[in-house]
């Protein structure tokens, strides 16, 4: 079995299907063509990728950090929203030269269209929420508040890393860069702010005197 899912429900999802073609001769009931999955890289491979981010994306990372994140997913150059956009736009013009308005009561091909419009509406409007958004979390306290506070708003990531559950390490370390590198420290400062990369640093010891870190300033924004 293939060793790397974006979901541990798609790895279970894989595992069962992978069953029942063993169990039925490698003809699995209703499937024309054989099962594929794609390999996804780890998180640590990649700290851009959107399973990267997210794992940069911890609770104790800092609101430059997490608004540097967010600028990274949105982009005009090369974020992932933008990508995602103009795919659902280049969908909904492939199917703009399907259209037919030849039977006015029967356009399933014109309401696909449709869809897919409303869809690209919706980015365009994500990706103008996010870019409000950015400014506010970069005015976020860098501290956690009270989780008193935190009940009266529901948790909204439904889905985990597979490499959250099955206990994987932090996110690797890119190389050093030299000093004055705001792209490279602000790198560096996300990986340590890692809750696992957390808990695998020794403590410091009573008494000394620790000086908090300055976040790195943010790259000038691309729109």
């Amino acid at each position: 079995m293939p060793e790397f899912y974006p979901s541990i429900g798609e790895a279970v999802g894989a595992a069962m299907k992978h069953n029942i073609r063993l169990a039925h001769g490698n003809e699995t009931p209703g499937l024309d063509k054989p099962l594929q999955v794609r390999h996804l890289p780890h998180p640590s491979s990649d700290p851009y990728s959107l399973p990267g981010m997210i794992a940069r994306l911890a609770e104790t990372a800092t609101p430059n950090e997490v608004a540097g994140i967010i600028e990274e997913v949105n982009g005009a150059l090369v974020g992932a929203l933008p990508q995602l956009t103009e795919l659902v736009a280049a969908a909904a013009d492939w199917t703009r030269v399907r259209l037919t308005f030849d039977d006015p009561n029967h356009n399933p091909t014109f309401e696909t269209w449709t869809r897919l419009a409303a869809a690209h509406g919706m980015l365009l409007d994500v990706q103008e929420q996010l870019e409000i958004a950015e400014d506010g979390i970069a005015a976020c306290p860098a501290e956690l508040t009270d989780p008193r506070h935190h009940e009266m708003v529901n948790v909204l990531r439904t889905r985990e890393l597979l490499s959250d559950v099955l206990g994987a390490g932090p996110v690797a370390s890119p190389p050093p860069a030299a000093d004055g590198n705001a792209e490279a420290n602000r790198q560096r400062a996300a990986r340590t702010s890692s809750p696992k990369a957390a808990a695998q640093r020794p403590a410091s010891p009573a008494g000394s005197d620790a000086v908090p870190s300055t976040p790195p300033p943010r790259a000038p924004r691309t729109r």
